[in-house]
């Protein structure tokens, strides 16, 4: 859906329309306010977004930092048009509630919010027409057909269907080495590679510092690059769990493909998140060979750029801007495309 009439005249009258996009993660904040040519007047970087953590009050006044900045240095105070892509927005209802708080904040009369994963999408394709795979944190999947159709999932953790993440991914290898090393499971050097990471002897001595949070909580998800060195070591137990993950990036996409009648066309599949663009050989050739064999006519491929440029583009073609505009804003980000 476009601007409203009052909303084009503004930006047409003005001479100015411009976009404020917003990438906003668990760990990290990008954002960039881009003219309605395309062109990148501003950007700044801040934290993570995590209403879950901290409420939606306190992640809003974090992010309005990084927004300050961008403003300040494009010279303006507001924008015709706030084109968010937010982490922890992983329903239409949460999606509403943060339109109308970033509403609120008088950033733009016009306010967008979608979750991450169409950041990653809309990046790497030349119109809003693929589906998305990200795996980082946790892992996600959504579709966006040209018709305006989309296929998301909830992906809220395991209550809606989940498997996989960085973050899954290292509490399946810490269950798969504890029993390894009392014997109620298969052998695997994970017992000895995960305690490694953090400089223990045993598993023993591993369980016990995270019960105790000697080691703290959040540092669990730097396991999951052990478990993939460990998996590329040859070990059976790391590369089933690799294997699992590929089946479940493959399932999730194939799905999406279904539901937006696209399985029977030539279609990019983006793979995006810190797992997925790792250049882990075994997840994605497995990911790879299970595509080829359930959807054949999908394209898949990693994406590079950084998700802002989705969300900068989800704007412009809210702004009705010409294929010159997006290349322009393309280009930007990735040299040479423009």
């Amino acid at each position: 859906m476009g601007l409203t009439a009052t909303e084009t005249a503004r930006a047409t009258t003005s001479g100015a329309a411009r976009v404020l996009a917003i990438d906003a993660g668990n760990s990290k904040t990008d954002v960039a306010v881009v003219t309605a040519g395309g062109e990148v007047l501003a950007t700044a970087r801040g934290g993570g977004f995590r209403p879950p953590a901290v409420g939606v009050a306190a992640a809003l006044d974090a992010l309005a930092e990084p927004v300050a900045r961008a403003f300040a240095d494009a010279g303006v105070r507001s924008v015709d048009h706030v084109s968010a892509c937010l982490a922890n927005a992983d329903l239409p209802v949460e999606e509403e509630q943060l339109a109308t708080a970033l509403r609120a904040r008088g950033w733009a009369p016009s306010v967008e919010v979608r979750n991450d994963t169409f950041a990653v999408l809309r990046a790497g394709v030349a119109e809003p027409r693929g589906v998305a795979v990200v795996c980082g944190a946790g892992i996600n999947c959504v579709g966006m057909h040209p018709d305006g159709r989309t296929a998301r999932f909830p992906a809220v953790g395991r209550i809606s269907g989940d498997w996989g993440g960085g973050w899954g991914l290292s509490e399946e290898a810490l269950w798969h080495a504890a029993r390894a090393e009392d014997g109620r499971g298969e052998p695997t050097a994970l017992s000895r590679t995960l305690p490694a990471h953090f400089g223990l002897p045993t598993m023993y001595a591993l369980i016990e510092a995270l019960h105790l949070e000697h080691v703290e909580q959040h540092r669990r998800h730097e396991l999951a690059p052990v478990l993939f060195a460990t998996a590329a070591e040859g070990d059976a137990v790391a590369r089933s769990l690799v294997t699992r993950l590929a089946e479940e990036v493959t399932v999730m996409a194939t799905v999406a493909l279904t539901r937006l009648d696209l399985l029977a066309e030539e279609t990019p599949v983006l793979l995006g998140g810190s797992v997925l663009t790792a250049g882990h050989p075994q997840l994605n050739d497995t990911v790879r060979a299970l595509l080829a064999a359930r959807a054949p006519k999908a394209t898949p491929r990693v994406v590079t750029a950084g998700p802002v440029l989705g969300a900068a583009l989800l704007g412009l073609d809210r702004l009705g801007a010409d294929e010159q505009a997006q290349g322009r804003a393309r280009g930007y980000w990735e040299p040479g495309t423009g």
